[in-house]
Formats: C-alpha cells, structure tokens, sequence
C-alpha cells in the first residue's frame, strides 16, 4: 500500500477531487459524476443513460459493487475513475476492482482493488470472499475477450444477489475475430451467450424435453442496448 507521500502530484489530484465530490450533496446526478470523474462511460461509449435508467432506483440499496477492469492500462496511477463515480452514487455501498494491472489505490476509502485475471477461478473466488457476500452489481468492462467474458459471467452470476444485475459491456467485440468472435451465430461469443439467456427468460414456455442450464435458471431479465446488455437475476421466490 502507497501512502499519499509516495504519490505523483497528479495523482493525489484525483483523490483529492474525489473526496470533494464524495462529500457532494446526494442529489448530485449520475450523468454530473461521471463528468466530475471523467469516466468515458459517458463520453466515449455513451452508456449512461441506460446505466441511470436501471441504477438510479437502486441507488441507496446496492451494498457491493464489483467492476472488472478499472481503467488506466499498466499507470499505476491511472484509472479508477468509474471506481469513483459509483462510490459517490452509490453512498452505501463498497466498491471492488479487478485489474489485470497493479493499481496504487492508497488509502481509497470503500474501494478495493484486487489483481488478477477476470478468467482465473481463483481470482474471482478471492474476490467473492474479500466481499463477504454476493454482489448487487457486476459489470464487465475487463478484457472484452469473448472466451473471458463468458468464464466470468458463468462464476459470477450465481453470486449476484437476487434481483441484482450483471452488465456486459462493449459487446461488439463479439463480431471481431481477434477476439474471439465472427459474423452472427458465431458461438462462444458475448452475443451468443446473451441470445441463450433469452431461453432461460422463457424457460416455461420452451418445450417440455428441454432443460434450462443453472445459469438460465437464474435469469429473469435481459435488456440489451447497443454494445452493451444489463442480466437481471431472478428475485428469490416467495
């Protein structure tokens, strides 16, 4: 762990934005976080609007939050800034991170970022067990590999809390053959994947010789927008 001594001056910069902005009246919108952060989920991908419609009534309920990949590439100091935005918008909630990269996190309070692959079952389980119980939110922005983001959702999605959500983003990456994917109906793909959740959607209605796999089971919603889907895991039934 760095202390704030060891740090570069632009990175004890960030950290002293985010304290101010965490200490931001609530009413403080997701789209005005992600600009105070910079998070290029608003600029270069353009994904906020759909992360505000399905996160914003969960906003004082979700506890634990887990993104894979932070952002920065191999800076040290670099990155963390959607870490940040959903500190801020999520007030009651811990935030975890999984980065391939080695992050100089320092004294973040309610972050924690944990270093690894997002497709090593060990990692994920160290990551489950840092928690401390199932996550309310997931979102893959790691690798975009589509073997990857497939191995991840498979190992994770159990532990989504039910009625949680599970985000897959920058899905295009299903059509690029230098990341596994290919035309449509290429299989192994993120795209593939999200086409065999919507038989577990409608599980009740597929005929009778058919059976859903575990994880279909636990699917209850899928909205899907472009290059990105949000899973909603089924609520525990009553």
């Amino acid at each position: 762990m760095t202390s704030e001594a060891d740090e570069p001056p632009r990175f004890f910069a960030a950290k002293r934005l985010a304290r101010r902005a965490a200490a931001a009246p609530l009413f403080l919108s997701l789209d005005a976080l992600a600009l105070v952060y910079r998070s290029d989920k608003r600029t270069a991908h353009g994904f906020l609007p759909h992360y505000r419609r399905h996160l914003g009534p969960r906003r004082f309920s979700v506890r634990r939050v887990l993104e894979i990949g932070v952002g920065g590439y191999d800076d040290p100091y670099a990155g963390l800034a959607s870490l940040r935005m959903w500190r801020t918008f999520f007030p009651r909630a811990h935030l975890f991170g999984l980065d391939v990269n080695e992050k100089a996190v320092g004294r973040e309070p309610r972050i924690t970022v944990v270093r690894g692959s997002q497709a090593d079952a060990g990692t994920l389980d160290r990551l489950l067990e840092l928690a401390g119980g199932a996550f309310d939110l997931v979102i893959d922005d790691g690798s975009h590999v589509n073997e990857h983001v497939r191995f991840t959702f498979e190992h994770l999605f159990p532990h989504v809390t039910p009625g949680g959500l599970y985000v897959i983003e920058d899905v295009e990456t299903a059509y690029l053959e230098r990341e596994g994917g290919g035309a449509p109906g290429v299989p192994g793909t993120s795209v593939a994947l999200a086409k065999d959740l919507v038989d577990g959607v409608n599980r009740e209605y597929v005929s009778a010789d058919w059976r859903p796999s575990p994880v279909q089971e636990l699917v209850s919603a899928l909205h899907f927008y472009p290059n990105i889907v949000f899973v909603e895991r089924a609520p525990e039934r009553g």
